[in-house]
């Protein structure tokens, strides 16, 4: 049982859960929630994350991304911990559960919704599968601010709104940014052994000086656009960002000082940054409106 936690990645879960919990918020200013929906965007969005953690480990491994050499956390098919059929079956038992939640969801909102729910079904499979895997390609940190962060808060809110905005899309964009940066870290320290295997990511196509001022970039960017987001009240303006304030200087200090497998601890840093900010955003919502 430990090698499938290991596998399913649990502290990777709240960056998919807070950008539902903001979106709803946000939603709460507007109307009453329905708390069935809310559940069920909630296991849809777990479901999706841990279906693409097991998808990465399973494909990663079998495509030899993955090696001996890896600084991360290790990987259970490429250890030789969990077999590619076993995983196969339990990324396929998460997809099933994913669908199942979003044919739910559509079901109780808009059948609109089955388009929302195909793309992100293929982008799980897309990200590091196939000819050409969207993480191999530079593309994985625009895959994540799209799914993390626009589909996750604007797809919550416009499940109970009906509709879309542009404060909905700016909040969306500064969740997005946080997830964004902890791949961002996630990749820095895998630079050397990606780009041994083919992976070219962002970050192995920029190098590590160029990474690390995306970095500073995307963190200083998610505040700045929540005050943006926030605007005209000060409280929901100022608090979220004064709180995630000295978390994102610690971790910018990290980014230029840490390298290889320090940056793991960078990584969970990040991750919490991240959930702090939607989480504060989102009770600040829900009390202030």
């Amino acid at each position: 049982m430990s090698y499938w936690w290991l596998a399913i990645r649990p502290k990777t879960i709240p960056a998919s859960i807070g950008p539902i919990l903001l979106g709803t918020a946000l939603a709460s200013t507007e109307t009453t929630i329905n708390g069935l929906v809310f559940g069920l965007a909630i296991l849809c969005a777990i479901a999706l994350q841990i279906a693409v953690n097991l998808a990465n480990d399973l494909f990663d491994g079998l495509n030899g991304v993955d090696t001996e050499a890896r600084l991360g956390p290790a990987r259970m098919v490429q250890s030789g911990f969990i077999t590619p059929k076993a995983m196969a079956i339990a990324l396929a038992l998460f997809t099933l559960m994913a669908m199942l939640c979003g044919l739910t969801l559509a079901a109780l909102t808009h059948w609109n919704l089955l388009l929302v729910g195909i793309t992100c079904l293929l982008a799980v499979f897309a990200y590091s599968a196939g000819p050409l895997p969207l993480a191999s390609v530079g593309l994985g940190e625009v895959t994540v601010l799209i799914f993390f962060g626009w589909v996750a808060v604007m797809g919550s809110y416009w499940l109970q709104t009906g509709e879309l905005t542009l404060t909905a899309l700016l909040y969306g964009t500064s969740a997005g940014l946080f997830s964004v940066a902890i791949l961002l870290v996630n990749n820095l320290r895998d630079i050397p052994t990606d780009r041994a295997s083919g992976k070219l990511t962002l970050p192995a196509r920029l190098g590590e000086a160029g990474t690390r001022q995306l970095f500073l970039g995307v963190t200083a960017a998610a505040l700045l656009i929540h005050l943006l987001a926030a605007w005209p009240q000060p409280w929901l303006m100022l608090i979220p960002v004064l709180l995630c304030l000295k978390p994102v200087l610690n971790l910018i200090r990290g980014i230029y000082s840490l390298s290889g497998g320090e940056l793991n601890t960078l990584l969970a840093q990040t991750a919490k940054a991240g959930l702090i900010y939607c989480g504060t955003s989102s009770a600040l919502l829900v009390l202030l409106s």
